[in-house]
């Protein structure tokens, strides 16, 4: 099994494998149907999985990390409309997806493969309105999904239901473009289509107060700049927010989210990261065809991958002793 599991894909069809350290592609997943939106490889290696387009595709697939002689997905679920999260229940009995159709699914992974439940986001006027992003709770109990709606909703798959509705305390309800919930559960955040970025609080049981909001925390020079993804690093110490402004910039939590770094080498949006496993490195990919390595220490881009024909709107590292 790799050590390192590192993929990217976007809007040319194929997924790439790299060699992170060496900047080889080691191998290409055709995706011909469909652009990938979305992609996360299982905690233990095995699998990865990959969100595209329904309409001509099924939605979800999974492929064989450890067969590199197997490029045909080993499963496939469908959605109605565009994939947009996907992710793996820690030891893989289950897989999550979200979707622009309006619905979150939890796919069970034993055979058969099959669909266990499903949530619907619904917006003020009642109809099911796009899922942009969903989280797994480290319990592997609850989902936290961000909604077009200007929704973070909790669920608990437990009792089967929405537990808590999140939203900004002005009111304003600027649809929510991406979800991450630390690994030690002390915060939740939200970034949304305004490019504000929103802390929750966990204070009791399903419930969270809002703690600090960072406004405007990316700005292109012009009208509106979009928080396209956040994530949190495993050590839980470190936000990154990637943006249309061409950047990726660095939080520190413990410094009340000051600005640590922003990483400007980019050409055009920046739509995933990443994290290492150690927190010391970020993967990010963008329009501009290419993934990058960088390290978080110097701020600087370390490895360079390129490849791919038309932009890279995903990635996915695992880089962690299973």
């Amino acid at each position: 099994m790799a050590a390192v599991v590192l993929a990217t894909a976007g809007y040319d069809h194929k997924i790439r494998f790299w060699e992170a350290s060496s900047r080889v592609c080691t191998r290409i997943v055709r995706h011909p149907d469909s652009q990938v939106n979305c992609l996360a490889i299982a905690h233990d290696k095995f699998y990865l999985a990959a969100g595209g387009n329904p309409h001509a595709m099924s939605g979800v697939r999974i492929f064989d990390v450890v067969n590199s002689s197997n490029s045909s997905p080993i499963a496939e679920f469908s959605h109605g409309g565009n994939v947009t999260s996907v992710g793996f229940q820690h030891d893989r009995s289950w897989l999550y997806s979200a979707s622009e159709d309006g619905t979150i699914k939890i796919w069970d992974l034993r055979a058969p493969p099959r669909c266990q439940l499903t949530y619907t986001t619904v917006g003020e006027d009642g109809r099911p309105c796009a899922c942009n992003a969903v989280a797994l709770h480290p319990n592997q109990g609850e989902l936290a999904s961000a909604d077009h709606a200007g929704l973070v909703r909790i669920w608990d798959l437990a009792a089967d239901k929405c537990a808590t509705e999140l939203r900004s305390t002005d009111g304003r309800l600027s649809p929510v473009r991406s979800v991450a919930i630390a690994s030690d559960t002390s915060y939740l955040v939200a970034g949304t289509n305004e490019a504000n970025v929103y802390v929750w609080r966990p204070v009791q049981s399903k419930t969270y107060e809002l703690e600090h909001v960072i406004e405007a925390a990316h700005e292109d020079g012009s009208d509106h700049a979009y928080i396209l993804k956040c994530g949190i690093s495993p050590d839980a110490q470190l936000l990154v927010t990637t943006s249309s402004d061409k950047t990726a910039k660095i939080w520190s939590v413990n410094r009340g989210w000051a600005l640590e770094k922003t990483l400007a080498q980019h050409q055009r949006w920046v739509w995933d990261a990443c994290f290492s496993a150690d927190s010391a490195y970020l993967v990010t990919a963008s329009s501009d065809h290419s993934a990058r390595l960088w390290d978080l220490q110097s701020g600087a881009a370390i490895r360079y991958y390129s490849g791919h024909s038309l932009a890279v709107t995903c990635c996915a590292l695992n880089d962690s002793s299973v």
